[in-house]
């Protein structure tokens, strides 16, 4: 399948610094990281897998001292960075080796761009290469060692086409015109950033619904959420394999305070009572009897909408008319909803309706092709929507307003037309 090409492996840093040193000068290589996020508390970058256009490399992050020079790859501005789907790599770098990111080619977003039917790395190799590729070690523990061929073998198949993949693809993008709109969204993964579990005291508030409950049942769910989280670190666990979030949840709404309680709350023979039922009853007590001030839930940094400005019912209607013309945009072309609109940039579109395209580069997170390629469409959605928003007030509500009109219409006017209190 590889022919050929040789494989490197880079297991110390000396090796590594020299391939740093000689990668520097190739103008595109491809890249892909291997962790271990599903079978450890802290997760890591456990290989680095680059190819240039004569040989595929591994590099063991377990072996090498310090990886801080493959930043000076990452953030080569003349040296294109190919990877497939690279949103888990570009933070995973940045979190272990404080990379950053310069000139990124993602065939993943390119094939979206495409409208290909299948975007997965296997099914554009097969596509365009005829190669079958297995993807069986894709949830292994990249952290055990040794490394055998089979592993190796998986690894370098991440990267051994994207050079070749790159070619194709590029090429069709400049023949649709989407080359620069590629690149755009390219611009954007770059500027990712790690948003994994951290130190925050607010944690404990990501367990999904946590938000439907009340003050009580959250200084249960921080206990029980506080226990989970000890146990997944003595274990080195993920904490989703030590205890589910659905189970932190229930008990923190069924509140059971003994092992009989408890065993009614939890499934028929759950192992999670054998293993951690006198613990969960205590934390659970402990939360009851937790008078420690609840933190403020972390803002979402990804969603940040602008103030209405038509009100609710009026940014519904807007959003549903974009919602509609999106999907017949999307059937007609082909393409994926993502490379046309999403939902939650026709959210920020409906609040803001813009009446104009200087109106619409206002809207956050907004692109530059999106306003190219459907700016004008989209202004006219909205211009459409206004009309029956200025006509569809209540009758009360109407003649009220045109009340105060009468009463401000006829103001003490000079020969210029201006009020006398209005001044120059």
């Amino acid at each position: 399948m590889f022919g050929k090409t040789p494989l490197v492996i880079i297991e110390d840093t000396a090796q590594f610094n020299a391939l740093v040193d000689q990668l520097m000068n190739a103008p595109v290589i491809g890249i892909d990281t291997e962790g271990d996020s599903l079978h450890h508390y802290r997760e890591r970058v456990c290989l680095v897998q680059l190819s240039d256009a004569t040989t595929d490399y591994i590099i063991d992050p377990l072996k090498v001292d310090d990886m801080t020079r493959l930043g000076e790859l990452t953030a080569h501005k003349e040296q294109v960075l190919v990877l497939h789907g690279g949103d888990y790599d570009v933070v995973s770098l940045k979190r272990d080796f404080g990379c950053q990111f310069a000139n990124i080619f993602d065939t993943m977003i390119a094939s979206q761009f495409l409208g290909l039917p299948k975007i997965g790395l296997a099914d554009l190799i097969k596509r365009y290469f005829g190669h079958h590729i297995d993807k069986k070690y894709q949830r292994h523990d990249w952290s055990e060692r040794p490394l055998e061929p089979e592993h190796l073998d998986y690894a370098r198949g991440d990267t051994h086409w994207l050079l070749a993949l790159r070619e194709v693809l590029l090429l069709q993008l400049q023949r649709q015109d989407k080359a620069l709109a590629h690149a755009e969204e390219c611009d954007v993964l770059a500027l990712r950033e790690w948003g994994g579990r951290g130190g925050s005291a607010a944690n404990f508030l990501r367990v999904k619904r946590a938000n439907t409950l009340d003050e009580q049942q959250l200084r249960v769910l921080r206990a029980v959420w506080t226990l989970r989280d000890q146990r997944a670190q003595e274990s080195d666990k993920p904490p989703f394999k030590v205890m589910p979030d659905e189970v932190l949840l229930n008990l923190s709404i069924k509140q059971p305070t003994d092992l009989a309680a408890l065993k009614s709350t939890m499934r028929p023979g759950s192992s999670l009572v054998r293993r951690y039922g006198a613990d969960l009853v205590q934390a659970i007590l402990k939360g009851l009897d937790d008078q420690e001030p609840l933190p403020t839930p972390e803002p979402k940094k990804t969603k940040s909408l602008p103030p209405s400005r038509v009100g609710r019912a009026g940014g519904e209607r807007i959003f549903n008319a974009l919602k509609s013309w999106r999907n017949e945009t999307v059937k007609r072309q082909k393409l994926a909803p993502v490379v046309v609109a999403s939902n939650d940039l026709l959210r920020g579109i409906s609040r803001l309706a813009p009446m104009s395209v200087d109106d619409l580069a206002q809207v956050p997170g907004i692109r530059q092709w999106q306003i190219g390629s459907f700016g004008e469409a989209i202004v006219e959605i909205v211009v459409r929507q206004e009309v029956p928003l200025k006509t569809s007030e209540p009758k009360a509500k109407r003649r009220r307003r045109r009340s105060r009109n009468k009463k401000t219409a006829s103001p003490n006017l000079d020969s210029s037309g201006l009020s006398s209190d209005q001044g120059e």
